[in-house]
Protein backbone atom coordinates (compact mmCIF):
# COMPACT_ATOMS: atom_id res chain seq x y z
CA UNK A 1 0.00 0.00 0.00
CA UNK A 2 1.09 3.22 -0.91
CA UNK A 3 1.93 6.03 1.47
CA UNK A 4 -0.42 8.66 -0.04
CA UNK A 5 -3.39 6.00 0.36
CA UNK A 6 -1.98 5.21 3.85
CA UNK A 7 -2.06 8.59 4.54
CA UNK A 8 -5.90 9.02 3.18
CA UNK A 9 -6.99 6.08 5.21
CA UNK A 10 -5.57 7.18 8.50
CA UNK A 11 -7.32 11.23 7.92
CA UNK A 12 -10.42 8.82 7.22
CA UNK A 13 -10.21 7.28 10.50
CA UNK A 14 -9.57 10.17 12.03
CA UNK A 15 -12.39 11.84 10.69
CA UNK A 16 -14.76 9.11 11.51
CA UNK A 17 -13.73 9.47 15.22
CA UNK A 18 -14.09 13.21 15.33
CA UNK A 19 -17.43 12.54 13.61
CA UNK A 20 -18.62 10.03 16.04
CA UNK A 21 -17.24 11.77 19.15
CA UNK A 22 -19.24 14.70 17.87
CA UNK A 23 -22.78 12.94 17.60
CA UNK A 24 -23.81 12.49 21.30
CA UNK A 25 -23.82 16.23 21.15
CA UNK A 26 -25.55 16.37 17.92
CA UNK A 27 -28.22 13.67 18.63
CA UNK A 28 -29.01 15.42 21.98
CA UNK A 29 -29.40 18.86 20.09
CA UNK A 30 -31.45 17.47 17.72
CA UNK A 31 -33.82 15.32 20.16
CA UNK A 32 -35.18 18.12 22.04
CA UNK A 33 -37.56 17.08 24.40
CA UNK A 34 -41.14 18.80 25.40
CA UNK A 35 -42.93 17.73 29.08
CA UNK A 36 -46.10 17.99 29.75
CA UNK A 37 -47.08 18.63 33.32
CA UNK A 38 -50.86 18.59 34.06
CA UNK A 39 -51.43 20.05 37.52
CA UNK A 40 -53.87 21.56 39.39
CA UNK A 41 -54.70 25.00 40.15
CA UNK A 42 -52.40 27.01 42.34
CA UNK A 43 -49.38 25.82 41.24
CA UNK A 44 -48.66 28.16 38.10
CA UNK A 45 -46.30 30.36 39.65
CA UNK A 46 -44.32 27.34 41.50
CA UNK A 47 -43.85 25.16 38.80
CA UNK A 48 -43.18 28.08 36.36
CA UNK A 49 -40.05 28.55 38.77
CA UNK A 50 -39.55 24.62 38.97
CA UNK A 51 -39.40 24.16 35.04
CA UNK A 52 -36.76 27.00 34.98
CA UNK A 53 -34.40 25.24 37.14
CA UNK A 54 -34.71 21.87 35.73
CA UNK A 55 -34.71 23.07 32.39
CA UNK A 56 -31.15 24.71 32.95
CA UNK A 57 -30.06 21.61 35.17
CA UNK A 58 -30.80 19.31 32.48
CA UNK A 59 -29.03 21.22 29.80
CA UNK A 60 -25.61 21.30 31.93
CA UNK A 61 -26.34 17.12 32.85
CA UNK A 62 -27.17 15.72 29.45
CA UNK A 63 -26.70 18.75 26.53
CA UNK A 64 -30.35 18.12 25.73
CA UNK A 65 -32.79 20.72 25.38
CA UNK A 66 -36.00 20.04 27.27
CA UNK A 67 -39.01 22.39 26.98
CA UNK A 68 -41.76 22.25 29.77
CA UNK A 69 -45.43 22.89 28.81
CA UNK A 70 -48.00 23.38 31.99
CA UNK A 71 -52.16 22.76 32.13
CA UNK A 72 -53.96 23.70 35.30
CA UNK A 73 -57.27 23.22 36.27
CA UNK A 74 -60.03 22.03 38.99
CA UNK A 75 -57.35 18.86 40.08
CA UNK A 76 -60.86 16.12 39.58
CA UNK A 77 -61.64 17.78 35.82
CA UNK A 78 -57.60 17.53 35.07
CA UNK A 79 -57.43 14.15 35.73
CA UNK A 80 -60.45 14.01 33.86
CA UNK A 81 -58.99 15.41 30.90
CA UNK A 82 -55.85 12.95 31.11
CA UNK A 83 -58.54 10.06 31.19
CA UNK A 84 -59.94 11.55 27.87
CA UNK A 85 -56.74 11.51 26.26
CA UNK A 86 -54.46 14.87 27.40
CA UNK A 87 -50.86 13.78 26.52
CA UNK A 88 -49.29 14.58 29.80
CA UNK A 89 -46.34 13.29 30.51
CA UNK A 90 -46.82 13.92 34.29
CA UNK A 91 -49.70 14.53 36.55
CA UNK A 92 -49.16 17.00 39.75
CA UNK A 93 -52.88 17.06 41.10
CA UNK A 94 -54.03 18.21 44.39
CA UNK A 95 -54.63 14.93 46.04
CA UNK A 96 -54.01 11.36 45.67
CA UNK A 97 -57.48 10.83 45.09
CA UNK A 98 -57.69 12.07 41.65
CA UNK A 99 -54.53 10.47 40.93
CA UNK A 100 -55.58 7.21 41.98
CA UNK A 101 -58.39 7.82 38.87
CA UNK A 102 -55.58 7.11 36.45
CA UNK A 103 -54.92 3.78 37.49
CA UNK A 104 -58.79 3.14 38.05
CA UNK A 105 -59.95 4.51 34.73
CA UNK A 106 -57.73 3.37 32.08
CA UNK A 107 -54.58 2.11 33.35
CA UNK A 108 -52.69 5.03 32.89
CA UNK A 109 -50.64 4.73 35.54
CA UNK A 110 -49.84 1.10 37.97
CA UNK A 111 -51.70 0.80 40.95
CA UNK A 112 -48.57 1.15 43.32
CA UNK A 113 -47.69 5.01 41.81
CA UNK A 114 -47.45 6.08 45.28
CA UNK A 115 -44.35 4.18 46.18
CA UNK A 116 -42.32 4.94 43.27
CA UNK A 117 -40.89 8.17 44.80
CA UNK A 118 -40.33 9.28 48.83
CA UNK A 119 -42.98 10.15 51.15
CA UNK A 120 -45.54 8.48 48.99
CA UNK A 121 -44.56 10.46 45.86
CA UNK A 122 -45.57 13.78 47.72
CA UNK A 123 -42.17 16.12 47.19
CA UNK A 124 -44.40 18.74 49.01
CA UNK A 125 -47.57 19.40 51.25
CA UNK A 126 -49.45 22.24 52.12
CA UNK A 127 -53.02 22.87 53.98
CA UNK A 128 -56.01 24.76 54.47
CA UNK A 129 -56.58 28.63 55.92
CA UNK A 130 -59.28 31.19 55.87
CA UNK A 131 -58.50 34.67 53.76
CA UNK A 132 -61.00 37.33 55.36
CA UNK A 133 -61.56 40.58 54.42
CA UNK A 134 -58.80 43.74 55.70
CA UNK A 135 -59.25 43.85 59.44
CA UNK A 136 -61.26 40.90 59.49
CA UNK A 137 -64.71 42.86 59.85
CA UNK A 138 -66.77 39.74 60.16
CA UNK A 139 -64.60 38.41 62.90
CA UNK A 140 -63.48 35.12 61.63
CA UNK A 141 -61.45 33.19 63.74
CA UNK A 142 -62.64 29.14 63.45
CA UNK A 143 -64.47 26.84 61.00
CA UNK A 144 -67.70 27.62 63.14
CA UNK A 145 -67.80 31.23 62.26
CA UNK A 146 -68.52 30.05 58.74
CA UNK A 147 -71.58 29.26 59.42
CA UNK A 148 -73.59 32.39 61.14
CA UNK A 149 -76.08 34.07 59.41
CA UNK A 150 -74.60 36.61 57.02
CA UNK A 151 -71.45 35.37 56.25
CA UNK A 152 -70.82 34.46 52.74
CA UNK A 153 -68.03 31.67 52.02
CA UNK A 154 -65.95 31.20 49.00
CA UNK A 155 -65.02 27.71 48.01
CA UNK A 156 -64.99 25.91 45.15
CA UNK A 157 -66.35 23.01 43.82
CA UNK A 158 -66.11 19.19 45.50
CA UNK A 159 -66.95 17.79 42.74
CA UNK A 160 -64.10 19.09 40.26
CA UNK A 161 -61.80 20.69 42.47
CA UNK A 162 -59.30 18.90 44.24
CA UNK A 163 -58.71 21.69 47.22
CA UNK A 164 -62.55 22.35 47.74
CA UNK A 165 -62.07 18.59 48.77
CA UNK A 166 -59.69 19.04 51.25
CA UNK A 167 -61.87 22.23 52.44
CA UNK A 168 -65.00 20.20 52.97
CA UNK A 169 -63.23 17.35 55.03
CA UNK A 170 -61.57 19.74 56.88
CA UNK A 171 -65.04 21.24 58.12
CA UNK A 172 -66.17 17.75 58.62
CA UNK A 173 -63.24 16.64 60.77
CA UNK A 174 -63.79 20.12 62.54
CA UNK A 175 -67.51 19.74 63.19
CA UNK A 176 -67.18 15.80 64.15
CA UNK A 177 -64.64 16.60 66.68
CA UNK A 178 -66.08 19.30 68.57
CA UNK A 179 -70.16 18.42 68.01
CA UNK A 180 -69.52 14.74 67.84
CA UNK A 181 -70.21 12.37 65.68
CA UNK A 182 -70.74 12.51 61.51
CA UNK A 183 -74.48 13.23 61.42
CA UNK A 184 -73.53 16.39 63.52
CA UNK A 185 -70.76 17.13 61.11
CA UNK A 186 -73.07 16.98 57.97
CA UNK A 187 -75.62 19.12 59.74
CA UNK A 188 -72.45 21.87 60.04
CA UNK A 189 -71.43 21.31 56.55
CA UNK A 190 -74.51 22.07 55.14
CA UNK A 191 -75.30 24.86 56.97
CA UNK A 192 -71.75 26.02 55.82
CA UNK A 193 -72.48 25.41 52.40
CA UNK A 194 -76.03 26.82 52.91
CA UNK A 195 -73.63 30.11 53.30
CA UNK A 196 -71.59 29.34 50.01
CA UNK A 197 -73.17 31.74 46.92
CA UNK A 198 -71.06 30.33 43.88
CA UNK A 199 -69.13 27.57 43.18
CA UNK A 200 -65.99 28.01 41.22
CA UNK A 201 -65.08 24.70 39.41
CA UNK A 202 -61.58 25.31 40.33
CA UNK A 203 -59.05 26.77 43.71
CA UNK A 204 -57.89 29.65 41.55
CA UNK A 205 -61.54 30.49 39.98
CA UNK A 206 -63.04 31.16 43.68
CA UNK A 207 -60.07 32.73 44.66
CA UNK A 208 -60.37 35.12 41.45
CA UNK A 209 -63.80 35.57 42.80
CA UNK A 210 -62.96 36.32 46.44
CA UNK A 211 -60.54 38.87 45.73
CA UNK A 212 -60.56 40.15 42.48
CA UNK A 213 -64.36 40.46 42.08
CA UNK A 214 -65.05 41.04 45.78
CA UNK A 215 -67.58 38.15 46.94
CA UNK A 216 -68.06 37.07 50.07
CA UNK A 217 -66.69 37.62 53.61
CA UNK A 218 -64.35 34.41 53.42
CA UNK A 219 -62.24 31.84 51.41
CA UNK A 220 -61.36 29.02 52.36
CA UNK A 221 -57.97 28.95 50.83
CA UNK A 222 -54.94 26.39 50.22
CA UNK A 223 -52.58 28.34 52.50
CA UNK A 224 -49.99 28.71 49.38
CA UNK A 225 -53.02 30.73 47.84
CA UNK A 226 -53.78 32.91 50.62
CA UNK A 227 -50.23 34.10 51.08
CA UNK A 228 -49.84 35.11 47.34
CA UNK A 229 -53.31 36.92 47.67
CA UNK A 230 -51.57 38.56 50.83
CA UNK A 231 -48.65 39.43 48.59
CA UNK A 232 -51.11 40.76 45.92
CA UNK A 233 -53.75 42.44 47.85
CA UNK A 234 -52.62 43.18 51.13
CA UNK A 235 -54.29 45.94 52.33
CA UNK A 236 -57.45 44.72 51.40
CA UNK A 237 -57.24 41.03 52.88
CA UNK A 238 -56.10 38.84 56.05
CA UNK A 239 -55.71 35.28 56.88
CA UNK A 240 -56.18 33.34 59.68
CA UNK A 241 -55.07 29.73 60.63
CA UNK A 242 -58.34 27.93 62.09
CA UNK A 243 -57.78 25.38 65.42
CA UNK A 244 -57.93 22.39 63.27
CA UNK A 245 -57.14 21.94 59.46
CA UNK A 246 -56.35 19.08 57.60
CA UNK A 247 -52.04 17.80 56.36
CA UNK A 248 -52.76 18.35 51.91
CA UNK A 249 -50.12 16.11 50.79
CA UNK A 250 -50.63 16.95 46.48
CA UNK A 251 -48.60 13.81 45.12
CA UNK A 252 -46.78 13.70 41.55
CA UNK A 253 -46.57 10.83 38.93
CA UNK A 254 -45.45 9.60 35.82
CA UNK A 255 -48.38 9.04 33.31
CA UNK A 256 -46.79 5.57 32.29
CA UNK A 257 -48.83 4.74 29.08
CA UNK A 258 -48.21 8.45 27.92
CA UNK A 259 -44.54 8.44 28.99
CA UNK A 260 -43.81 5.14 26.76
CA UNK A 261 -45.42 6.17 23.65
CA UNK A 262 -43.48 9.44 23.56
CA UNK A 263 -40.28 7.87 24.49
CA UNK A 264 -39.91 10.89 27.19
CA UNK A 265 -39.66 8.28 30.37
CA UNK A 266 -36.24 8.96 31.30
CA UNK A 267 -36.78 13.41 31.12
CA UNK A 268 -40.14 12.97 32.63
CA UNK A 269 -38.77 10.49 35.52
CA UNK A 270 -35.75 12.99 36.05
CA UNK A 271 -38.02 15.84 36.18
CA UNK A 272 -40.21 14.25 39.02
CA UNK A 273 -36.86 13.72 41.22
CA UNK A 274 -35.75 17.15 40.70
CA UNK A 275 -38.29 17.91 42.94
CA UNK A 276 -37.07 16.57 45.81
CA UNK A 277 -33.56 18.19 45.44
CA UNK A 278 -32.40 21.37 47.62
CA UNK A 279 -33.25 23.76 44.91
CA UNK A 280 -36.23 22.89 44.18
CA UNK A 281 -36.82 22.16 47.78
CA UNK A 282 -36.32 25.83 48.14
CA UNK A 283 -38.27 26.89 45.05
CA UNK A 284 -41.44 25.31 47.19
CA UNK A 285 -40.82 26.76 50.23
CA UNK A 286 -40.14 30.27 48.81
CA UNK A 287 -43.62 29.96 46.60
CA UNK A 288 -45.58 28.97 50.16
CA UNK A 289 -45.48 25.40 49.84
CA UNK A 290 -44.27 23.16 52.57
CA UNK A 291 -41.10 21.38 51.55
CA UNK A 292 -40.33 18.32 52.96
CA UNK A 293 -36.70 18.02 53.09
CA UNK A 294 -35.01 19.47 56.82
CA UNK A 295 -33.00 22.12 55.06
CA UNK A 296 -35.71 23.93 53.55
CA UNK A 297 -38.57 23.76 56.38
CA UNK A 298 -35.79 25.19 59.13
CA UNK A 299 -35.29 28.24 56.30
CA UNK A 300 -38.72 28.41 55.65
CA UNK A 301 -40.20 27.91 59.43
CA UNK A 302 -41.28 31.64 60.05
CA UNK A 303 -44.04 31.60 57.39
CA UNK A 304 -44.68 28.24 57.47
CA UNK A 305 -45.60 27.83 61.43
CA UNK A 306 -46.37 23.78 62.95
CA UNK A 307 -50.28 23.78 63.19
CA UNK A 308 -52.68 21.22 64.19
CA UNK A 309 -53.55 19.69 61.37
CA UNK A 310 -54.85 15.39 61.03
CA UNK A 311 -54.27 13.46 58.12
CA UNK A 312 -56.77 11.75 55.89
CA UNK A 313 -56.25 8.68 56.49
CA UNK A 314 -56.85 8.94 60.19
CA UNK A 315 -59.99 10.70 59.73
CA UNK A 316 -61.71 9.33 56.91
CA UNK A 317 -59.59 5.72 56.31
CA UNK A 318 -57.80 7.14 53.13
CA UNK A 319 -58.98 9.15 49.61
CA UNK A 320 -61.33 6.10 48.33
CA UNK A 321 -63.42 6.28 51.19
CA UNK A 322 -63.52 9.61 51.59
CA UNK A 323 -64.51 9.87 48.08
CA UNK A 324 -66.48 6.88 47.86
CA UNK A 325 -68.62 8.49 50.82
CA UNK A 326 -68.81 12.61 50.33
CA UNK A 327 -67.88 12.84 46.73
CA UNK A 328 -69.16 10.26 44.65
CA UNK A 329 -72.73 10.49 43.03
CA UNK A 330 -75.16 10.67 45.92
CA UNK A 331 -72.65 10.79 48.75
CA UNK A 332 -73.25 13.34 51.50
CA UNK A 333 -72.26 16.32 49.10
CA UNK A 334 -75.13 16.03 46.87
CA UNK A 335 -77.39 14.73 49.56
CA UNK A 336 -76.26 18.63 51.06
CA UNK A 337 -76.17 20.52 48.29
CA UNK A 338 -79.31 19.02 46.00
CA UNK A 339 -81.44 20.07 49.50
CA UNK A 340 -79.68 23.75 49.34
Amino acid sequence: MSVPTTRRLALAALAAAAALAAAPAALAQQAAVTLLNVSYDPTRELYAEVNAAFIKHWKAKTGQDVAVKQSHGGSGKQARSIIDGLDADVATLALAGDTDALHTHGGWIPKDWQKRLPHNSSPYTSTIVLVVRAGNPKGIKDWDDLVKPGVKVITPNPKTSGGARWNYLAAWEFAKRKYGGDAKAKEFVAKLYANVPVLDTGARGSSITFAQRNQGDVFISWENEAYLLEKEFGNKVDFVYPSLSILAEPAVTLVDRNVDKKGTRAVAQAYLEHLYTDEAQDIIGKHFYRPISAQAQAKYAKQLPKLNLFRIEDAFGGWEQAARTHFADGGSFDQIYTNK
